[in-house]
């Protein structure tokens, strides 16, 4: 079945070059731009006369983009709400690409292992109530660590963000203050913090801010090597994000037809409780024969051969079973 698919795949895309060039223009989250980047790079290698512009903004941008139609296709760490879709006016079809992880990096003076995080101080550091290094909170599940008296500088996004409505998802589920105070979105009333403009700008100040704490994409925290920690999940297990407990969080989901779901504090001893699918967001009707060529048979590419670059760069592949209802789903598209 999964040979058969790869072959339909490179078979559309060979047809490809038959037309001129085209440029399809996309914008949006931040949180799959490396694995983004790569895709349009090795697509265009395929297909010289494919041309895909993705514009980094977050996801609030490029859900905002596709709406005003300035865009081809946008792309979101979650999944547009009954209300924006109720205020765009086409019908707009999700579609997973890979799994991510939000993990809490830090930069304390000091410390240079991975320290452990509860849900409850997560939720403390980033309502304001949990304010130094050395709180009983973080201290307890941390008797190792030499934890100074220093503040805890916050920083979290400035812009309208998948990754912020990720974190925030979670920490929502699993307090209750936080969920009556602050809530989760795109953006949200930040109690305390400072604020960075996309995953790149969060880790750059975490990592020029002493004793700061920040959430990032899993990917932003290896490339800039900052130190991240594993978090307690569900099951009461302490797990660092890798592509096992990423695999794991997604493992238990259930998916519905339209493929908006919330994968943060799953079930499973090993899954890492801060997941998450991303989506490219596609309008499902292209009126441009040559553009909705393109982009169907990319989607099928990126579903099939595209996703063997996900590992290397951290992320977690679809699930096979997903990828073969998302391959369905590509012929709404009209």
């Amino acid at each position: 079945m999964v040979k058969a698919l790869f072959f339909v795949s490179a078979l559309f895309a060979a047809t490809l070059p038959l037309y001129p060039q085209v440029l399809i223009n996309g914008a949006g989250a931040t949180f799959p731009y490396p694995i983004y980047a790569k895709w349009f790079d090795e697509y265009h290698k395929l297909n010289p006369k494919a041309q895909i512009n993705y514009q980094s903004i977050g996801s609030g941008g490029g859900i905002r983009q596709l709406q005003a139609g300035t865009v081809d296709f946008g792309a979101s760490d979650s999944p547009m709400t009954d209300e924006q879709l109720a205020a765009t006016p086409f019908k707009v079809l999700h579609f997973p690409t890979v799994l991510g992880a939000v993990v809490p990096a830090y930069n304390v003076a000091g410390v240079k292992r991975e320290l452990n995080f509860t849900p409850e101080a997560l939720a403390g550091i980033f309502l304001g109530t949990i304010t130094r290094w050395n709180d009983p909170e973080i201290a307890r599940v941390n008797p190792d660590a030499m934890l100074p008296s220093a503040g805890i500088v916050v920083v979290h996004r400035s812009d309208g963000s998948g990754t912020t409505f990720v974190w925030t998802d979670y920490l929502s589920k699993v307090s209750s203050a936080w969920r009556q105070k602050v809530g989760k979105g795109t953006a949200v009333r930040w109690p305390v913090g400072l604020g960075a403009k996309g995953n790149e700008g969060v880790a750059g100040l975490v990592r020029q801010t002493p004793n700061s704490i920040g959430y990032l994409e899993l990917v932003y925290a290896l490339q800039n090597k900052i130190l991240y920690g594993r978090v307690r999940n569900s099951s009461g297990v302490f797990v660092k994000a890798d592509l096992a407990s990423v695999t794991a969080a997604a493992a238990e989901a259930t998916v519905p037809d339209d493929f908006r779901v919330s994968i943060t504090n799953p079930p499973g001893k090993s899954a890492y409780p801060i997941a998450s699918f991303t989506w490219l967001l596609v309008p499902a009707r292209i009126e441009n024969q040559q553009k909705r060529a393109i982009l169907t048979a990319f989607l099928r590419w990126m579903l099939t051969d595209g996703q063997k670059f996900a590992e290397v760069l951290g992320y977690s592949p679809l699930p096979k079973i997903l990828v073969e209802r998302e391959l369905k789903a590509i012929s709404m598209i009209k």
